[in-house]
């Protein structure tokens, strides 16, 4: 199967998938989005979550008052979420990122997507895949995350995939031309079914069983 046949294969065989955008259950504004992608770098969300709690009750998730905080009076804010001297420094060079922004949201969903990643991966602490998920979920621009549960899924359908990720992700979206919401919900798709299938015995036994990817 090609990716786009993956794609709408696990989206008849699982249904819509819930992700994180604005004024849902899971995160009420944008900048909460990024401020916990960040965050839940190399741990876990029931970690992250007092981290959350606290940074809205200083600041609203607001940017200028994110930029009022310095380093050490956020430290003890996100210190549950592990790593975070590195993780504050992130959050601070997200607020100055968007304040060089004017704060503008609705500009950089309108903006060049390949120069605000390159602008989001110039900030310490924050990789392709952070990038990704604050391009993707927050910014509107579409686009393919090479996290390890579709590293495992490529692999399990045979595919030979490059071991860097942007020649990984190049490669994907080169045959991938579906619009913001379809890579939203293939990304979803990918983690929910990586959450489920952990073994190879769970994918001998899964819907995807025998199948081989052709990239």
């Amino acid at each position: 199967m090609t990716i786009e046949e993956l794609y709408h294969t696990m989206a008849r065989a699982m249904g819509p998938q819930p992700w994180l955008k604005p004024g849902t259950p899971w995160a009420e504004t944008p900048v909460e989005i990024m401020l916990g992608a960040i965050l839940v770098q190399n741990t876990n969300w029931r970690n992250v979550e007092p981290a959350l709690r606290n940074l809205k009750r200083e600041t609203g998730f607001e940017p200028t008052r994110l930029r009022a905080l310095t380093p050490e009076s956020i430290t003890p804010l996100i210190q549950s979420s592990g790593f975070y001297r590195r993780k504050a420094a992130a959050i601070l060079s997200l607020a100055a990122w968007l304040g060089d922004h004017d704060d503008d949201l609705s500009a950089l969903k309108h903006g060049d997507g390949g120069q605000e990643r390159a602008e989001l991966l110039a900030i310490t602490g924050i990789g392709n895949e952070t990038a990704d998920y604050i391009l993707m979920y927050t910014l509107d621009h579409g686009t393919f995350m090479v996290d390890t549960y579709a590293r495992r899924l490529f692999s399990w359908l045979g595919a030979t995939m490059p071991k860097t990720y942007p020649a990984f992700q190049k490669q994907v979206l080169a045959q991938f031309p579906l619009g913001l919401r379809d890579c939203q919900e293939f990304h979803a798709l990918i983690d929910e079914f990586g959450k489920q299938v952990k073994t190879d015995s769970d994918f001998a036994a899964s819907f995807l069983a025998g199948q081989h990817l052709t990239v």
